[in-house]
């Protein structure tokens, strides 16, 4: 009678051991797996200090280019933004893979380090049978300068986004901009080259462009029969707040390749007119479908004359500063240097450095 009572003793904790072992692999078998990291997706693969947020929440992503040759530019801008908001934003700081430890070493040996940010890698092979060195200014044939074609296929999800070119200062809160309502069916929001009377008299000054004309070539028939207006405004898209499903159920991307190539082929926009090839086919693909931004977030063409000013009291109430242009506040000549520098980060790397007259050196 003891060895049965020991018999069934045994066979009840071995049974217990079998339930135990049931219900510890259901509950494996249960759990998610872990997913491995992707960092090569689409055209932009992460590696950056902050995990990327997946969702939208009280976020204000801005996705701004890094070059080698421009790095301190860009980290001007970044440190302006950060410095004069309070909002949670996050950088997608695109740049191109051999400038990704640089970009890096940027921020973590700056006072750049507690920014939320993710460093992305742009494929520039996207970019064969697109464009070709045709310009008088090779910068502007830089591959970065068609980041903003492919916002879309970029590592980032997020339902709306903020693209800054490099040259830019934001005085204000970016909040304020990221919050621009578009209108129903429109993809992005710019600023019009005929808004302020004050850049209206900047222009008139250095003799540029503001109108179709000046970007697209009207001898051509495939410009003509756009029925494009060539007196009409033109805008300018280093600034602008985007809708990305709305980009992509309207095919921009596809698109703007599509007028590329169109060049490519046929130099539609030679670029000795418009300055460049990035400005042209936005300008025709978006043409009457955009939203205008409050001109205060867009003050522009500080860096096409060296000596063409703004009053500075004008200034000192704009929201945003766009030097673009081929003389850049970090080069010299150019105007309003001290807009500029106020925000300017030392490179811990020392690769990239003011240019200055010697004087100040």
């Amino acid at each position: 009678m003891a060895l049965l009572r020991k018999v069934n003793q045994i066979l009840v904790v071995l049974l217990l051991l079998m339930v135990c072992l049931l219900l510890h692999s259901s509950l494996l078998g249960a759990s998610p797996r872990p997913k491995p990291a992707d960092d090569r997706k689409s055209l932009g693969g992460g590696a950056g200090a902050a995990r990327a947020p997946d969702v939208d929440n009280n976020v204000v992503p801005i996705i701004i280019c890094a070059s080698e040759e421009r790095m301190g530019a860009t980290m001007a801008s970044i440190n302006s933004i950060s410095s004069n908001t309070h909002s949670n934003v996050f950088f997608y700081i695109v740049t191109l893979r051999d400038a990704v430890k640089l970009t890096r070493k940027y921020i973590t040996k700056s006072k750049l380090k507690s920014i939320k940010y993710k460093i992305l890698e742009f494929n520039p092979m996207v970019l064969k049978g697109k464009v070709k060195p045709d310009s008088a200014r090779p910068d502007l044939l830089h591959p970065l300068n068609f980041v903003r074609f492919y916002l879309p296929l970029l590592d980032i999800h997020h339902k709306r986004v903020i693209y800054l070119d490099d040259d830019v200062i934001v005085q204000g809160d970016i909040k304020d901009l990221f919050d621009t309502k578009l209108k129903p069916g429109h993809a992005a929001a710019f600023s019009t080259d005929c808004d302020l009377p004050s850049t209206h008299e900047m222009v008139g000054t250095i003799g540029m462009q503001t109108t179709y004309m000046g970007f697209l070539d009207y001898r051509k028939q495939e410009v003509r029969d756009l029925g494009i207006n060539p007196r009409e405004c033109s805008f300018n898209p280093g600034v602008f707040v985007a809708d990305i499903g709305e980009w992509k159920k309207q095919k921009i991307t596809k698109q703007l390749e599509k007028w590329m190539e169109e060049n490519f082929r046929q130099n539609i926009y030679s670029s000795a007119i418009a300055g460049g090839v990035a400005t042209p086919p936005m300008l025709i693909v978006f043409h009457d479908k955009y939203t205008t931004l409050d001109p205060q977030w867009h003050v522009r063409h500080l860096g096409w004359s060296p000596d063409a000013r703004y009053a500075e009291s004008f200034l000192q109430e704009a929201l945003l500063l766009h030097w673009n242009g081929p003389f850049k506040p970090w080069s010299y000549p150019a105007v309003h240097l001290d807009l500029w520098e106020r925000w300017f980060v030392p490179d811990p790397s020392r690769k990239f450095s003011l240019v200055r007259p010697k004087s100040e050196s």
